[in-house]
């Protein structure tokens, strides 16, 4: 056989994997290919098990395919077309980490990854498996919370505010334009600078409100002031969200993103599951929504370099939907938020189909790879594959037979070394996961959530004193029911005593400016990175993406 056709049947699924070699310790027996592949995942260091290089249509138990746990913060991608295997790569991966003392975030689309905390069913299947990559398999359940958006489905509610929301994700959520984008900052920067909190969406329906009134319009003419035409977009858009189910998700108490950080009594790594399966119709929110929680961390946590292990490992599940239809600016922000959150110990894995899912920029970012089988039953499935085959190092593989021809459970790996230089393709049969591969009974979930220290904290909904009852406090801002309908805040009535007083203060305003509206005054507002306003001497100061957040 040719070196060529050989290089084209390894790795193939099709052929029967070979009987497990008979012991340990011989690797020196492999094909000097296979042998090179291995020496390129012997790390010193604690690593992941992955699973067991495949050549020639054999599994080779003794060439383990391995991830250092150091890198683990350089991010990684795990793609393939459905049905390949991608959300047992994840909970495999998780179940690792949690047990070196890792905590990991896990986006469930599906709603069946709640089975990683409990000890997985032996059957031949997984018997089967771990005999061929000498696995030692044993059930094995991990400590677990469970979370859901608003508290739709099941899980520990995960809320937001307005406020640390920010425009900028918001703004993908309402589907705004770039200019539309612009005025909902400005809108933020007053709230910032008036201490209105922005705590649910009808905090913000009458900031919006207010801003067009007769009396508001005063108050931002000094900054390029708010038309009527965009209040009225904004309005329609948050109507018709709130229409959509989605208030639930906006709101008090706000999670505390510190809480995936946590252990457990005995050493392992906290798995937080958030469950999306309830709100999977709504893509657009779930996936800005884990992009909150990933530049809240970003925003909240110091700087730690490059670790042993990392702090956190957060799985970004349906990341193309986090990127259709992004603004230039939008994907700047993703990508710099990537890079940074490196240095923070966090490392963060997008899951997808294929790679072109991912902008170039982001993908760049990406060391560690888990590529299972893609389709290309179709022109543009024949693109995507030369295309994913392109983003590989070079290969001793033909790639683009062997990602068409990979079994469930196998995938093509390619990581970073301790050195941090990538490590040769390999084709891999996956280890099988010891957690269970499947939802846990509805009751026990139940019961896992409500026995959680941090249900008492997050479970029920709070609706304070915030934007909405100052203004109306103030004769700023109508009832719920009637700003739900309104064009625009020209119908509000001015309250007298209010409007003399505001009138005196803007006087006031005038002669001594502050800092920010100096800055901001020059017509040309760059608020959407980064606002600053004070509140009884609370600061708030915005990130990348805009986001905020209480100082602790």
């Amino acid at each position: 056989m040719s070196d060529r056709e050989s290089a084209r049947k390894a790795g193939s699924g099709t052929v029967p994997p070979a009987v497990a070699p008979e012991g340990r310790g011989s690797a020196p027996a492999l094909p000097r290919e296979a042998l090179e592949i291995a020496a390129g995942y012997a790390f010193s260091g604690p690593a992941l098990d992955l699973g067991a290089l495949l050549w020639d249509g054999r599994c080779l138990p003794d060439a383990q395919i391995r991830i250092p746990l150091s890198v683990l913060n350089r991010h990684g991608l795990v793609a393939g077309a459905t049905g390949t295997g991608k959300t047992k790569t994840l909970q495999l991966i998780a179940e690792q980490l949690s047990a070196q003392g890792v905590p990991v975030f896990l986006a469930d689309i599906k709603g069946d990854l709640s089975g990683i905390s409990a000890p997985g069913q032996s059957n031949d299947k997984v018997r089967s498996r771990a005999a061929e990559v000498h696995q030692r398999w044993a059930g094995t359940g991990f400590p677990a919370e469970f979370h859901a958006l608003g508290g739709i489905g099941h899980g520990i509610p995960v809320r937001a505010t307005i406020t640390s929301f920010g425009p900028v994700l918001l703004s993908k959520v309402l589907r705004l334009n770039r200019t539309q984008e612009q005025s909902l900052g400005l809108i933020f920067h007053y709230a910032d600078t008036k201490g209105l909190e922005l705590v649910d969406l009808k905090d913000l329906r009458a900031v919006v409100a207010f801003l067009t009134s007769d009396e508001g319009k005063a108050e931002l003419k000094n900054i390029g002031g708010l038309s009527t035409a965009t209040a009225g977009v904004i309005l329609r858009s948050l109507t018709a969200i709130e229409a959509q189910g989605m208030a639930d998700f906006f709101g008090e108490p706000e999670f505390d993103t510190a809480e995936f950080l946590r252990t457990a009594p005995d050493g392992r790594g906290v798995v937080s599951v958030l469950e999306l399966a309830a709100v999977q119709d709504r893509p657009r929110l779930f996936s800005t929504f884990l992009m909150w929680l990933l530049a809240d961390l970003f925003h909240d946590l110091p700087e730690v370099g490059d670790a042993g292990k990392p702090k956190l490992v957060f799985f970004f599940d349906e990341a193309h939907l986090l990127f259709d239809g992004a603004s230039e600016a939008f994907l700047d922000a993703i990508s710099q938020t990537v890079r940074l959150i490196r240095s923070k110990g966090v490392g963060v894995f997008f899951v997808t189909q294929t790679p072109k899912d991912v902008p170039a920029e982001v993908l760049g970012q990406l060391g560690n790879r888990v590529q299972h089988a893609l389709r290309a039953f179709t022109p543009d499935d024949q693109k995507a594959l030369r295309a994913t085959v392109r983003t590989f190092p070079n290969s001793a593989y033909d790639l683009e037979e062997l990602l068409t021809g990979l079994a469930t459970g196998e995938a093509v790996v390619t990581v970073l070394s301790e050195k941090g230089a990538p490590t040769p393709v390999a084709a891999t049969r996956l280890r099988a996961p010891e957690s269970l591969m499947g939802p846990i009974e509805a009751g026990a979930l139940e019961r896992a959530v409500t026995s959680s220290g941090l249900y008492g904290r997050y479970a029920q909904a709070v609706d304070r004193e915030s934007a909405y009852e100052r203004l109306r406090a103030s004769g700023g801002a109508k009832g719920p029911d009637e700003m739900r309908g309104a064009k625009g805040p020209d119908e509000m009535r001015e309250a007298a005593t209010a409007g003399e007083r505001r009138a005196g203060e803007r006087a006031e305003q005038k002669e001594q400016a502050s800092v920010v509206e100096q800055v901001v005054g020059s017509g040309m507002f760059k608020s959407l990175a980064r606002s600053i306003g004070t509140q009884i001497g609370r600061e708030i100061t915005r990130s990348i993406f805009g986001t905020a957040r209480r100082r602790r």
